[in-house]
Formats: structure tokens, sequence, C-alpha cells
């Protein structure tokens, strides 16, 4: 049954099929648009040499320009310590903010100041001394000479027999008295010298001692060096601290410092545009730096910007990274904030360095998407059509593409991304189109 009806179906089915094949026989085949007449409509910049600020980008971590590490140098009990001492809070420079029991340290101060006193007494005694002993050495001396003469006169006398030898042997024995008492203030005369230099040592000593103790004493009052922003406090009152212990650990608020980690092959651009070759041991590194512009943008938030100046460069490349150290720096940076709208500028900030040079060489720049496959734009020719052009980009930066070979001034440059590009193809400028 079901054949049959099969059977049926094939004589409508084959008069369809003839009849598709007749009408596709006679159709036309669809007109092509002559290639003369198709055109397209494209944005065009006609290309001119322009002065252009090279710019490079580096990375880096903000510290504080200076950091204080305050240490007991001398050991005792912490009796003060200021209100305002507490991690975060900002304290100006000459600010007493811990205080160590100073009572070792007048006593040791008035004892070296005793001492070298009675050191100074001491001098002063000696000079008297030996005053009073050049008086006394010039009285025996003259007993002496007395003594010699009227020994001659005593031998004389013997000799002529009109007095007897044991009065010449007391004048001698005199004699030999009075030479010794000479001879001993003149040893004594004779020593001063030695006792002179030997006090002046001694005192020389306890001056340094006084000294050391002042400083001592001095140091039991610790005080910022300069305006800082306290990190830690590792003391407390009533803490015994010894010499040499962790106190407090600060950043200072005057300078901020980021090293940026820049590309090697962006920062020859910056050399270049300032110069050429810099010895960057001279003076002229100062000169060099200062023509670089710096800004630094937070990461995490790019609308906050801290303007900056570049200091130095440093000397350790970073072979994997492929990036030079940078150093840039910042004055103040506290200043205006007024977070969270305005923020500080503070250490273990993540930021973005941009460097900009001064401007070199006039050369052409194009639109980063008007290079297309790396190497090849798009222009309209003196005829109005499409053609392509192989060019050299220097390098790219802000969505532009730095051409140094390939274009010429006056070349127009199609910034579209025209599909299909086919060459001779009609373009139409976007502003001249209807």
């Amino acid at each position: 049954m079901k054949r049959r009806h099969l059977l049926w179906l094939l004589p409508p089915l084959a008069v369809g099929v003839g009849l598709a094949a007749w009408l596709i026989a006679r159709s036309e085949p669809p007109a092509r648009t002559p290639q003369e007449l198709r055109s397209v409509t494209a944005n065009i910049q006609t290309v001119e040499p322009q002065a252009i600020r090279p710019v490079v980008r580096g990375y880096g971590t903000v510290r504080a320009a200076q950091r204080w590490q305050a240490v007991a140098e001398v050991a005792g009990a912490i009796t003060y310590r200021h209100p305002d001492l507490e991690t975060g809070k900002i304290i100006p420079a000459g600010t007493r903010v811990l205080g160590i029991d100073p009572t070792r340290y007048d006593f040791a101060l008035a004892q070296a100041e005793a001492d070298l006193a009675a050191l100074r007494a001491e001098r002063e005694q000696l000079e008297v001394e030996a005053e009073n002993t050049r008086r006394l050495l010039t009285i025996e001396q003259d007993r002496l000479n007395l003594a010699k003469s009227d020994l001659e006169r005593v031998r004389a006398l013997v000799a002529r027999g009109t007095a007897p030898q044991s009065r010449q042997d007391d004048q001698e024995r005199a004699t030999l008295q009075i030479r010794r008492v000479v001879q001993e203030l003149q040893n004594s005369l004779d020593l001063v010298p030695v006792r002179q230099t030997r006090l002046t040592a001694q005192i020389a000593r306890a001056e340094v001692g006084l000294e050391t103790a002042r400083r001592d004493l001095e140091m039991t009052t610790i005080e910022t060096p300069f305006s800082v922003r306290i990190g830690e406090v590792h003391a407390e009152r009533h803490q015994f601290v010894p010499a040499g212990g962790r106190l407090i650990t600060a950043d200072g608020t005057a300078r901020a410092e980021v090293t940026a980690q820049l590309p090697i092959e962006g920062f020859p651009r910056l050399v270049g545009a300032v110069g050429g070759a810099v010895d960057l041991e001279t003076d002229d590194q100062a000169q060099f730096l200062d023509r670089i512009n710096a800004e630094l943008r937070l990461v995490s938030d790019p609308g906050q910007t801290w303007q900056g100046r570049v200091i130095r460069i440093e000397n350790a490349l970073d072979p994997q990274a492929r990036s030079v150290p940078v150093v840039i720096e910042v004055e103040a940076p506290y200043a205006g904030a007024h977070p969270p709208l305005r923020l500080p500028l503070v250490p273990n900030m993540y930021v973005e360095a941009v460097l900009t040079g001064p401007a070199g060489e006039p050369r052409i720049a194009l639109p980063a998407s008007a290079v297309h496959e790396g190497d090849t734009v798009y222009l309209r020719d003196n005829d109005g059509r499409l053609a392509f052009r192989q060019i050299e980009v220097a390098w790219r930066q802000d969505g532009l593409a730095m051409v140094s070979a390939g274009l010429s001034a006056g070349d127009q440059v199609i910034l579209n991304d025209i599909v299909p590009a086919l060459p001779g193809l009609r373009v139409i400028p976007a502003g001249d189109a209807q």
C-alpha cells in the first residue's frame, strides 16, 4: 500500500526538478560593480613632523628619604614619655619624646667636675711650689758661694799653721751640706716639667671624662632630630632599657623617595632627549636630571598624583627584569593632604613613575591603531586611492607610534581599519563625504 503511494509522488517531483533546471538555465548572472566604482570613506591624517616629549613609565614603592631609629646610648629606666608618642603620629623636630632617669649621670657629672677641679688645683700648687723652690735655690746658692769662700780662707790659715785642721774639716762638711741642699732643690726644679706633663695628661683625661659625663647626661633625653611620623615605639614608661636597646622607629616627613624600575629600552630616549652622552660621575648629572620631569601616580587611585624630581640613577641594573633603577624625590609629601580626597605620599605606597624628557628632534607620530601588522600603514595616494606603505616604528607611547622611517611630511595616512583592504580602492576623506 505504501509502495503504491510512493509511485504516485514520483511524477510531480520529476516535473518540479525539470522546471527548476529550466529557470536556472535561463536566468542572467548578477551584475558586477566595476573596481573603479567602489569606494570607502575613512578618516585621514596628513602627517607632519612634530616635537614629541619622550615618556617612560616605571613602578616602585615609596619610602621615606630620612629614617630615624632611636637607640638608647645610656642605660636606665624610662621616666618620661611624650603623650603623642604613638604609631602614626607626626611630631615636630626637636621635641623631647623620651626621658631616661638621669640620677646616676648627674652624680657621674659631679664627680667628673670634682676630679677635674682637684687636678687643676694640683697644677696650680705645683706652679707655686716650683716658684718657691726657685727662690730657695737662689738663697742656697748664695750660701754655697759664701761657704766656698770661707773654706778657701780656712784652708789658707791651716796652710800657714794659724788654724787647726779640724776647723778646715768642719768648714768642708758645712760646704758639702749646703751643696747637697742646692742639688736637692735643683733636682726638684728639674722634676717640675715632668710633673706638669703628667698633670696636663691627667687633666686632659679628666676633661674627657667630664665631657663623657655631660654627654651621657644629655643622652638621657631623646629628641626628634627632624619632623617624623612615628612607626614603632619599643619602650614604655618605668621600663628599664639597656644601652643599645631600640626605642623608636620613625620616618622623616620632609621628603619621600621612590626607586622606580624603568625599562632599559625606554631609558635611552630620556638620555637622548636631554642632550646625548652625559658623564654621570661628574656634576653634569644634576643638570642632566633636572631636565627630566617626574610625576608619581598611585596605582590603586591614578587620580592621586605628586610632582617629584629625579635625584640620581643607581648603578645596579636588573638584567632579568631589564630595568634601570631611577630614584625620584618628592618634597613635602604630607603637604595639602586631606584624606580621603587628597592622600599624603606615605611609605609602602605602590606608585607609577611617569618620566617625561624634553622635546627632541621633530618626528612623525601616528595613532598606534593606524599601524597594521606592526609595520604597515594605509595611505591615500595622490589619485585618492588606497596604497600600502612599510614603515619603521621607533617606539610607542600614550597610544601613539613614533615613526622613524617610511613616511614623509604631507603623506595622507588612513586612520581606519579598512576591510577588505584592496589596493586601488578609492578613499574618500570623512570630511568630504556627502
